[in-house]
């Protein structure tokens, strides 16, 4: 049975995706909302929101540098904080992605009824099935369908830009504004550039994750904020500042004031498009999300089933399942608002990981680093840390609430979980059965017994404990190995060889093994 992604997507399709899952339906409804406190300087507020975002985006690219893998921040904490920590993080990506992708089909169906009459909630649980369908048909198929809809995404913008130039001049971009006004417009934009963190979901499926990775999150997000802000300086040169502040439909006025009426269905059929890409891609990233917390036993382990796709079907199915109940169930407004929460949990992890591990593993390899530092501190990643601390508070107490609520949720799902794996550890009566988990006091155990310093070499012991998942992973598929779980000791010796001689050996030594695999499936 496979047991891992296939490596099929290249740097181009990376880099549309996460265009793609940025540039959703936040640009068609919040450009308004936003120029209520920001006046003619609102492209200003997407203009900062983008650099705050990319504050914590630059921390991302260094964790993705160095441990790609589907399962992103879950896979992160997991270097610098208990096991119980790590899941609550990727438990509450879990359920912001079900839950976001529940609201973005249903604001496709709101879109939808521009066009066809027919009840929203029955149109977004339809959007969200055909887009688990097409998702379980394989990456590849799913990818080149996003970078098709992206196209489309990004020509509806452009069209926005380029009817806008007539009108330069017309209006002020400048003022009536205020830096107050600028600052609040940018907190509430901001919700326009979440997701370009779930490009990194797709690392187990991308050719050299190491630096692809990294450079597609980064380039995603500069090409989004450049439209953002080029459209945000259109809308008002065309509108003015008081006719968009009091519009519902901004990008449809624009195009309905400059070309015609006519034109406001090019804007509807671009946000149709865009909301279909979005849930497309936020299912995606929530069925890899939880196959890789499956494959750690964190969840259940029936989540980390491929198909004959190499797709993590039972994964994606639940997924689809329950944000379809969450479209369905009603006053999504409020349900939603935990996605807006669990966002900013979750950058607050990230933000920190990245210091932690400036300290704890000074010497892993990092194909890309947060530039700007002092001794190891990373300054962005701290000035990331405060720009989400101090924007947090600004969550309606509803998400607020509700999202303490999953969170305990979380905390009881982990404790059922973790017995139920209890269970399944062998006992004396069954020494051939395997198991693969090692925790700090087994590696530090082994360590003891073969008299390793960590001070004297190159790497540490979360390292040498991932060394030793590996070689009994390893152990665990091949038949003919002589090394058996329980062993830990023969086990340790192995991982101390490879680790002598390279210290990111096995970091290296997973992506070579999954480059292989793939060049002899398509033979």
């Amino acid at each position: 049975m496979n047991t891992r992604l296939r490596r099929t997507l290249g740097p181009f399709q990376v880099t549309a995706s996460g265009i793609g899952i940025i540039i959703g339906a936040g640009i068609y409804v919040l450009l308004g909302t936003a120029t209520e406190s920001a006046g003619a300087g609102v492209w200003m507020s997407f203009g900062i929101a983008g650099i705050l975002s990319a504050l914590t985006a630059l921390s991302y690219a260094e964790l993705a540098s160095m441990y790609p893998s589907a399962g992103a921040e879950y896979e992160y904490t997991r270097h610098i904080a208990p096991e119980w920590v790590a899941f609550l993080v990727g438990w509450m990506m879990i359920i912001g992605l079900m839950i976001a992708g529940a609201a973005v089909a249903l604001g496709f169906g709101g879109y939808f009824r521009h066009f066809v009459d027919v009840p929203a909630r029955l149109i977004a649980v339809a959007v969200l099935v055909v887009t688990g369908g097409i998702a379980s048909l394989g990456v590849q198929r799913a990818v080149r369908l996003t970078v098709a809809l992206s196209v489309v995404q990004v020509a509806g913008l452009v069209a926005v830009i380029v009817v806008g130039v007539p009108h330069l001049g017309e209006h002020s971009i400048i003022g009536p504004t205020s830096a107050t006004g600028v600052l609040a417009g940018a907190g509430l934009v901001f919700f326009a550039f979440i997701g370009f963190d779930e490009v990194i979901t797709l690392a187990e499926e991308t050719r050299d994750p190491y630096r692809t990775v990294p450079r597609a999150l980064l380039i995603a997000l500069a090409v989004s904020t450049a439209l953002y802000v080029a459209v945000a300086i259109a809308a008002v040169s065309v509108l003015g500042p008081k006719s968009l502040a009091h519009s519902s439909t901004p990008l449809a006025d624009v195009m309905r004031t400059a070309i015609g009426p006519a034109s406001a269905n090019v804007m509807a059929v671009a946000a149709v498009i865009a909301t279909v890409n979005t849930t497309l891609l936020v299912i995606t990233a929530a069925s890899r999300l939880t196959w890789s917390m499956a494959s750690t036993g964190s969840l259940p382990e029936q989540l980390q089933v491929l198909n004959r796709h190499r797709v993590p079907g039972r994964a994606l199915a639940v997924s689809v399942a329950i944000a379809a109940a969450c479209a369905l169930s009603g006053g999504i407004a409020v349900v939603a608002s935990v996605t807006d929460f669990a966002v900013f949990f979750v950058f607050v992890a990230v933000n920190v990981g990245v210091i932690v591990l400036r300290f704890r593993q000074p010497n892993h390899r990092r194909p890309f680093r947060v530039p700007v530092n002092v001794r190891r501190v990373p300054l962005p990643a701290v000035a990331g840390l405060v720009t989400v601390l101090a924007v947090m508070p600004s969550l309606d107490p509803a998400a607020l609430g509700f999202g303490a609520l999953m969170l305990g949720v979380g905390a009881v799902v982990y404790r059922r979980q973790r017995r139920t794996s209890e269970t399944l550890i062998p006992g004396a009566a069954d020494d051939m059965t395997r198991r693969t988990g090692v925790d700090d006091a087994d590696a530090r155990r082994a360590a003891d017994r073969l008299a390793v310093d960590f001070d004297a070499v190159e790497f540490d012991l979360e390292q040498f404990q991932m060394g030793l998942v590996r070689e009994l992973q390893h152990g665990r598929a091949d038949p003919d190995t002589n090394v058996t779980d329980d062993d830990l000791v023969v086990t340790a010796k192995i991982a101390l060889a490879h680790l002598n001689e390279i210290p990111d050996y096995y970091t290296r030594l997973a992506a070579m093994e999954a480059d292989a695999r793939e060049y002899w499936n398509r033979r």
